[in-house]
């Protein structure tokens, strides 16, 4: 019984962080707390001038601003490339991996903040599904 609850829990937890988005358009930040773009509601990309660099569809896939396929997000918590790789994952406690395992950076759920393998604060995204908030900061989807 107890490893069923677990398993109920983790793919709660694991729902809850990919669908974890705010009714509104959410701000994207650089390190030092620069507005560098937003993610709408609908899934489009803006850079800081409000033009689109990018959309999260919701089939999973990721395009760039020519509308052309860059990736996909897993409901599994993995980020894929145009051939179905996995290039990255996220965990539950918010570390993003590439497809290796190797250890990129973090996102703190509570207050946005992403920092690289170092530690260093590379942006904030405070409200963004935080497998989204992966893809814009650690995979080179976007034409930024």
């Amino acid at each position: 019984m107890k490893t069923l609850r677990y398993i109920f829990t983790m793919v709660l937890m694991a729902f809850a962080v990919i669908t974890a988005t705010n009714v509104s358009a959410q701000s994207l930040r650089d390190g030092e707390y620069n507005y560098i773009g937003k993610i709408s509601p609908n899934g489009t990309v803006r850079n800081d001038k409000y033009v689109a660099i990018g959309f999260f569809n919701t089939d999973g896939t990721v395009a760039n601003k020519k509308g052309e396929v860059t990736g996909r997000l897993g409901n599994d918590l993995n980020i894929y490339n145009t051939e179905d790789v996995r290039i990255g994952y996220l965990t539950i406690d918010g570390n993003v991996n590439d497809g290796e395992s190797n250890f990129l950076g973090n996102i703190d759920r509570a207050s946005g903040k992403v920092t690289d393998k170092d530690g260093k604060t590379i942006g904030y995204a405070h409200g963004v599904s935080m497998l989204r908030i992966a893809a814009y900061y650690f995979f080179d989807f976007f034409d930024k």
